[in-house]
């Protein structure tokens, strides 16, 4: 992303649906003015093994977020911030931003998201990718300039990412 916004120009981290609908609620219970898009719908009989319905939800995710990066006073919530940079639990971003961590929103930021939290899959993909290479660096982003962490965990770039 170009956005002043963002502290990371780019991030990549992996978030469950139960966590798309506690970020949903505290931007909602923050913002009680603005009407959020919804989430999309919580099927009862969800399963991973089917593209068909992983495909449906990451989409119905993709455009929620599309959505909600576009208003200026959803953007101003460090919990969006927390939740689209960092690996943290809810609970984890709920402690920091209340100021219950020792460190700030920006420190959580620059440090957990450079963390190596990464699949098995992943690993083995990045150890391939460095023999290949043949280097023994790594990407870290300062916050200053674009990064590399999309690449090295598998994301795609998206709209939603561009835009951001």
């Amino acid at each position: 992303t170009n956005s002043i916004c963002f502290t990371r120009k780019t991030s990549c981290v992996r978030r469950r649906y139960r966590e798309f609908v506690w970020l949903r609620q505290r931007l909602q219970s923050n913002a009680v003015l603005i009407q959020l898009p919804e989430l999309p719908s919580r099927t009862p009989f969800f399963n991973m093994n089917n593209p068909n319905h992983v495909d449906h939800r990451r989409q119905g995710l993709q455009e929620f977020l599309e959505k909600i990066l576009q208003d200026a006073l959803l953007l101003s919530d460090s919990r969006l911030h927390l939740f689209l940079q960092t690996q943290l639990s809810p609970e984890d971003m709920e402690a920091c931003v209340s100021g219950q961590t020792k460190y700030s929103v920006a420190d959580a930021i620059h440090s957990f998201a450079s963390l190596n939290r990464r699949f098995p899959i992943e690993d083995e993909e990045r150890k391939k990718g460095k023999n290949d290479a043949d280097s023994d660096s790594e990407s870290s982003s300062s916050g200053l300039g674009p990064s590399d962490d999309s690449i090295s965990c598998g994301c795609k770039a998206s709209p939603a990412s561009e835009e951001s």
